[in-house]
């Protein structure tokens, strides 16, 4: 029978500790790479919302809604008073007509009770949609004018400082200085 040293036997076998001493020595080194490389990513930050309520595109688009709402609710108003008239002028000449007369005659004004209702849901989801059309290619310019000052910057993130938005810390880059001068005003 041959006799092998002590050691022998060790450095055959699986020793785990050796492993798992090199596995946190390899997890040390790759999270230290990965917050060097996470520190070098530049971030930046701006007010989505205030670059768009700055914006002139974006004030013409709100004045034209305002007069497309005021114009709905102008004729919604109309009708109203119409409806109102009518129903004024029916409880006045009620006790005068019979009652299949006055029963046809709150029919009457529960149908134009109701169009007035359709003609106020109509209107809300036109304006729903004239906005999106309005403040789609609005949006659009500006989110095109942050990628361009962001990738000219260097920057590899930009939060939306929107209060509200979640960002509570903002000392780094505002770009929205540099956002502004990019569109032209």
């Amino acid at each position: 029978m041959t006799t092998y040293p002590e050691n022998y036997l060790t450095s055959i076998y699986f020793d785990p500790m050796k492993s798992l001493k090199k596995i946190a020595l390899a997890l040390v080194v790759f999270v230290g790479m990965t917050s060097m490389a996470q520190a070098q990513s530049k971030v930046a930050h701006i007010n989505v919302q205030e670059l768009l309520m700055d914006m002139p595109e974006m004030k013409a688009a709100e004045a034209e809604l305002q007069k497309l709402s005021e114009t709905y609710r102008a004729d919604i108003e109309d009708s109203m008073t119409e409806l109102r008239n009518k129903y004024t002028l029916y409880s006045n000449e009620s006790a005068a007509k019979s009652k299949e007369e006055n029963e046809k005659r709150a029919l009457e004004l529960q149908g134009y009770e109701r169009s007035i209702q359709e003609a106020q849901q109509t209107a809300q989801q036109e304006l729903q949609k004239k906005q999106a059309d309005l403040f789609g290619p609005i949006s659009e310019k500006a989110k095109k004018a942050i990628e361009k000052v962001a990738a000219a910057q260097g920057f590899d993130y930009v939060i939306d400082a929107t209060q509200g938005s979640g960002l509570i810390v903002a000392k780094g880059t505002d770009l929205l200085p540099a956002v502004k001068k990019e569109l032209g005003f």
